[in-house]
């Protein structure tokens, strides 16, 4: 396979630099950091959409959902703030969800169609301009796509195959969201009953609310579909190992049984050429799709809670 360009490693180095715990002094940049694009500027409002304050943790944290402006782009953004926060965690989520350009309630983009380049850039501005200027350090949890560069295609799932036929051809990527912006259009006691009769049967109420309410447009699909396109591009590029080796003991990976997503010959590949990082395997029975059940969520964040726990532990 054909190396990855100057500027796609670029992108990789400087994302794979924020998946560590660090310092910075105030008004200096990270040592570790090499941030760029520059010339935008994040501005984050206290305007609320839809789901503004809901149970999350317990009934004294909740989250707050709303919009922010990063590098020009109207984002969602859901957040949890402490009163003397010890760290930051920051969730980069797969495709589709909460925190993309375009895949948002209102189509504040017209229309427009973001690649995985420019959602990663998205993602580097938002770090650069709302958390990098802290002594606090900063802990990334990134899931599915967020974890590129560190995935590969799988080969052996049909239904990434089925997904990289619909994704590649203009044609049925427009007729597949013209229906689902149909689907969208119904009433909401409707489209909820839709959802939670298939694909969201073991969904929680959020999860199910959060599809009607955000994924169910015609502009999001395309921009789901446009992302996932350009996805299989980069997934087919072989992992740098050596890159993965020198960063091993600031990455930990977790792995699902029967997850076509993040299959266990990944898991065995990475064990195999990168033999110190932190693996582990879910065996409860949680799907790809954990975060829209509340059992799935509640068992990742007592996961990610303790490599935490952990690695102030073991730098303290």
């Amino acid at each position: 396979m054909e190396p990855r360009s100057q500027h796609q490693r670029r992108l990789r180095d400087e994302a794979i630099s924020l998946i560590t715990p660090r310092h910075c002094n105030h008004g200096s940049q990270c040592s570790n950091v090499k941030l760029y694009r520059s010339r935008y500027i994040s501005k984050c409002t206290s305007k609320v959409m839809g789901l503004d304050n809901f149970p999350l943790i317990s009934q004294k944290t909740h989250a707050n959902f709303r919009l922010c402006n990063v590098s020009g782009y109207t984002t969602n953004l859901l957040e949890i703030r402490a009163e003397d926060p010890s760290l930051h965690v920051l969730f980069i989520p797969g495709n589709p969800a909460v925190g993309h350009i375009s895949q948002t309630e209102k189509n504040w983009e017209h229309g427009r169609l973001f690649s995985l380049e420019e959602q990663i850039d998205h993602k580097i501005d938002f770090i650069k301009h709302e958390l990098q200027n802290s002594e606090v350090p900063i802990i990334l949890v990134i899931y599915c796509i967020g974890l590129y560069p560190f995935l590969a295609v799988n080969t052996e799932s049909s239904k990434q195959a089925t997904i990289k036929r619909l994704a590649t051809s203009p044609i049925l990527s427009a007729a597949v969201s013209s229906v689902v912006g149909l689907l969208g259009l119904l009433p909401t006691r409707a489209s909820r009953f839709l959802v939670t009769k298939s694909v969201g049967k073991s969904w929680s109420t959020t999860a199910v609310d959060a599809l009607c309410t955000h994924v169910l447009q015609y502009h999001v699909i395309r921009n789901v579909l446009f992302l996932a396109m350009t996805e299989f591009k980069k997934l087919s590029e072989t992992p740098d190992w050596t890159f993965m080796r020198g960063k091993q003991s600031r990455i930990a990976f977790l792995f699902g049984v029967g997850d076509h997503w993040g299959p266990l010959q990944m898991f065995d590949e990475i064990s195999k050429n990168v033999p110190d990082v932190a693996l582990a395997i879910e065996r409860e029975g949680h799907s790809h799709a954990f975060s829209c059940t509340k059992a799935g969520s509640l068992w990742v964040a007592q996961h990610v809670a303790s490599l935490i726990k952990n690695w102030k532990t073991s730098s303290s």
